[in-house]
């Protein structure tokens, strides 16, 4: 995915502010051996951009006064309540070495699963991304879970998860192997009015003599 960015020469809150105001978002593309390199985006693209997934998880190629340079999408911050980027932070890569970055997870065939088709069991995606280490130019866009032969009561974990040649999980240090989705049937509890019908009324005093 190619992004457009443009060099910026002012720095500050200040200066930041006037830059939004414009219609920009002030960014920053920090080394590997290089000097961070200060940049400033069209605000509508990039926001259009990041509802992209693919703009998250892949290798993207940042064009600044016309050199273009691999980066992965590190950071950013958005405005508490306005769909406003306020600031993003990019990170050069290098071929020859290994990034870490976090992957979407595709869930695949949970409708053709005997624990949803039988036993009406619902989908409990328990992570939606997840770590992983390799050399740039093996980065997957996403991963698939694949739920297709799931049963009632399965579990998917971290290691179940089939992984491209040259990619590998990073270990977790809660879980070794988490778990990453899970297939459980409803709980079939009674409401508070069906509760109360089943239980027997109670008698009504009497009135005083």
């Amino acid at each position: 995915m190619k992004v457009v960015a443009f060099e910026r020469s002012v720095q500050g809150t200040g200066a930041s502010r006037r830059l939004r105001n414009t219609g920009k978002t002030p960014a920053v593309v920090y080394g590997v051996t290089a000097e961070p390199q200060m940049i400033e985006l069209d605000h509508n693209a990039l926001f259009h951009s990041m509802r992209k997934e693919a703009f998250h998880s892949s290798i993207l190629d940042l064009e600044v006064a016309g050199k273009s340079q691999q980066v992965l999408l590190r950071d950013f911050q958005m405005h508490p309540f306005k769909p406003l980027v306020l600031h993003v932070d990019f990170q050069r890569v290098d071929a020859t070495k290994k990034i870490h970055v976090k992957v979407p997870l595709h869930f695949i065939g949970a409708d053709l699963s005997p624990a949803v088709k039988l036993g009406s069991a619902i989908v409990s995606h328990v992570m939606t991304e997840i770590d992983i280490t390799c050399l740039p130019g093996a980065l997957p866009k996403f991963l698939e879970v694949d739920l297709s032969k799931a049963e009632l009561g399965y579990s998917a974990h971290a290691k179940d998860i089939k992984l491209p040649n040259g990619v590998s999980l990073v270990q977790h240090v809660e879980q070794e192997n988490p778990v990453v989705a899970s297939l459980k049937q409803p709980n079939a509890e009674k409401s508070a009015e069906d509760a109360a019908g089943d239980a027997p009324g109670a008698a009504s005093a009497a009135p005083a003599a």
